[in-house]
């Protein structure tokens, strides 16, 4: 009889570890972030660009906007802010899927377009963990000083 209720107690605690465990897993994108993003996320599904009322969605590098009245997925904007200063522009992390379906609110709750930005780019960023961004001026450096701990050239 204590054989069996060892056997359920132990049963349960790794059934309990195993649940813990998979609450735990982290998601991290910040390679794939562009590199015109704020500082200070690990992970981002979209950002919402107030601005010019678009969003920007990381993991399919996308933008949804309106055209016409209908939302639209294109890789580029629209061509009036092809040429629009990424790096300066506010920029709203929204990690839910299809944020552009809330727009309405999100104007109200994000306010008016135009306000001032003083967001750091990860571009910008002199923090290690935003150099494994391929795109970032210091990730040719990172890649090569790790190559270089390979061979014990410290």
């Amino acid at each position: 009889m204590k054989k069996l209720v060892l056997l359920i107690i132990l049963c349960t605690c790794g059934l309990l570890c195993e649940t813990t465990s998979a609450q735990i897993k982290l998601r991290v994108n910040i390679g794939s972030q562009p590199i015109w993003g704020p500082v200070g996320y690990d992970h981002v599904d979209n950002y919402y660009l107030p601005d010019i009322q678009a969003y920007y969605n990381v993991p399919n590098r996308q933008y949804t906007y309106q055209l016409n009245g209908r939302w639209v997925t294109r890789a580029y904007l629209p061509s009036k802010y092809r040429n629009y200063d990424m790096y300066s522009t506010r920029k709203v992390v929204m990690n839910e899927n299809r944020p552009y379906m809330h727009h309405r609110s999100n104007m109200t709750k994000y306010g008016s377009p135009n306000q001032h930005s003083n967001q750091q780019s990860i571009r910008d960023s002199h923090d290690s963990k935003y150099f494994v961004n391929k795109n970032h001026p210091e990730h040719s450096k990172m890649m090569k000083d790790n190559r270089n701990k390979g061979r014990g050239n410290n």
